[in-house]
């Protein structure tokens, strides 16, 4: 019997918390142990851009839900195996967190834990323009083994709605974790 991969998602309160919600719509769907932690400013863009039942209703589609403030989880030991982490979006204080180490909160512990043991981490960083700040704190996440993919559209696919773009931008998220699951995003097929 195959073992669904065990995933960790992240919702900071940056604006494109759709990003996260879609994420864990397609994790669950394809039958992965999902771990959600929400900051509480995560939460609060969670209501004011998706509405106010959305984050119950995500609650609904993972296998756990932790509290930003429980550094006591199980998402925050190596010892908990994973298949890595996304962070959707992850914003500029999530980011610096994440860069500089501080696991102050169980978003950026959980993070930490995932940049230590090498595991995939993901980071959909949202903000622009950028200052040379971001850029470094970009920069030296990178260097202690975070991806950095902003939620660019991919105008070549020629979406035809916003949800069109959420929908490649989260399939592309969770190909960065390289899983054998049904929710990855069509490939290019060349200009031919």
């Amino acid at each position: 019997m195959r073992t669904m991969p065990r995933v960790v998602i992240g919702i900071s309160g940056a604006s494109g918390a759709i990003l996260g919600i879609r994420i864990v719509e397609l994790l669950a769907a394809a039958g992965c142990e999902t771990h959600l932690v929400v900051s509480h400013s995560g939460e609060r863009t969670i209501g004011h851009e998706v509405g106010p039942d959305a984050l119950r209703r995500v609650e609904a589609l993972v296998s756990f839900r932790h509290s930003i403030d429980d550094v006591g989880a199980t998402i925050a030991s190596g010892s908990f195996r994973t298949a890595g982490m996304i962070v959707a979006p992850c914003s500029m204080r999530t980011l610096s967190a994440i860069a500089s180490s501080s696991a102050d909160n169980l978003l950026a512990r959980a993070a930490d834990v995932h940049l230590k043991e090498r595991r995939q981490l993901v980071l959909l960083t949202r903000e622009t323009p950028l200052h040379l700040g971001h850029i470094r704190m970009m920069a030296a996440a990178t260097e202690i083994g975070a991806i950095i993919a902003p939620p660019v559209p991919a105008y070549y696919r020629r979406p035809q709605s916003v949800m069109d773009i959420i929908e490649h931008t989260a399939r592309r998220a969770i190909d960065l974790l390289n899983l054998n699951i049904d929710a990855l995003a069509e490939p290019w097929g060349g200009l031919g």
